[in-house]
């Protein structure tokens, strides 16, 4: 299966268990007839599954990893019982290159402890972000870190603004993409002393990065830049707010339209809009978060997402996988930095306050 473009699938974790999976690799497939599966997992459960999708089963092959990764685990304790596990085993299959990618939708501390240990990062990473794809008035934007450090040096944020610009420029083929600090306001006085100093690095460094400054919370929806750059806590947050407010929305459409007679017949003469309306407001279509800064790609799922949402995670491992992330942000940092590793690395693991490794999912 070298041969072809191949995502290995972690296809035990999450809330649903292999039959979401299944069902999101199918949708995917059709979306990228090119692409083919290793699911990773308990063989007796994922092969019926199968059985039920010829066309995906000819594109397909299980390896059997009869161990489970526990959402509540934490990181440490996975990572020393990983052997057997369908999480340890998949990302396993992309450290021997059998496949270009993996989705899981497990324990998110456990899957980054399992990656960095396995696949390890790039030169001048010292700490991995999730970044995902933001719908915007504008369009789309790309947010990082969205979950994956609870804490970030300023030197940290600087490593993914690099590594942010370079994921939205390959993805949204932009020639620059602008790139903001999220902040609790844009003038220069706020924010916390690692915000400022990433934003004082940002302005007097000699990158080659389109830097606009502070954003707030409201340009994220407003599409105000190309790229967000926070840490994990708060754009866990963020997501976690922006994907209950969408739900909120939709849940008071509903009720508004159930109350009268004139509103059902008023949804009827605008039912293409509200259509739209809704497609856009799913967080499903934007499920899929890249762990960027890795030496491979790993794409986060969320665990009670279902096989629509599963599949638009698949399909950001696919495009990613195309558009070969990694080496594309390799490159920008020694561009940046030059090929004096040391260097790079003294940039990168620079720190002024404490650091912290996420559990957040």
């Amino acid at each position: 299966m070298t041969d072809a473009l191949t995502i290995a699938i972690d296809a035990m974790s999450g809330d649903e268990g292999p039959g979401v999976v299944v069902e999101g690799a199918e949708m995917s497939r059709v979306r990228h007839p090119e692409a083919k599966f290793v699911f990773v997992g308990d063989q007796s459960r994922i092969e019926p599954l199968l059985a039920a999708h010829t066309d995906l089963q000819s594109v397909s092959q299980v390896e059997h990893a009869p161990n489970i990764v526990a959402m509540d685990e934490k990181p440490a304790r996975a990572l020393k019982n990983r052997r057997g596990t369908s999480m340890w085993e998949s990302i396993n299959c992309v450290r021997e290159g059998r496949a270009q990618a993996i989705v899981s939708a497990g324990n998110t501390g456990a899957l980054m402890a399992m990656a960095r240990y396995q696949l390890k990062t790039i030169p001048g990473v010292d700490r991995p972000a999730i970044a995902g794809i933001w719908p915007t008035i504008r369009g789309e934007s790309i947010v990082l870190d969205v979950g994956a450090n609870v804490g970030s040096t300023d030197r940290q944020l600087v490593t993914f603004a690099i590594m942010g610009e370079a994921c939205a420029r390959f993805l949204f083929g932009l020639e620059r993409p602008s790139v903001g600090l999220l902040n609790i306001g844009i003038e220069d006085l706020k924010g916390t002393e690692n915000v400022k100093g990433a934003a004082q690095t940002l302005v007097e460094a000699d990158l080659p990065i389109r830097f606009h400054g502070f954003v707030e919370g409201n340009d994220i929806g407003a599409g105000t830049v190309d790229v967000v750059v926070t840490d994990g806590f708060t754009g866990n947050v963020a997501l976690k707010t922006a994907e209950g407010t969408a739900r909120q929305i939709s849940h008071y459409l509903e009720s508004a339209i159930r109350r009268s007679f004139l509103a059902r017949i008023g949804y009827l003469l605008a039912h293409g809009a509200f259509r739209t309306l809704r497609s856009k407001m799913d967080p499903r279509h934007m499920n899929g978060g890249v762990f960027l800064g890795l030496n491979e790609l790993v794409i986060k799922s969320h665990g009670g997402t279902d096989a629509l949402g599963f599949a638009s995670a698949l399909d950001v491992a696919i495009d990613m996988a195309t558009a070969k992330l990694p080496r594309k942000i390799e490159e920008d940092i020694r561009h940046i930095y030059g090929d004096d590793i040391s260097v790079i690395d003294e940039i990168a693991n620079g720190s002024n306050g404490q650091e912290k490794e996420a559990a957040v999912s």
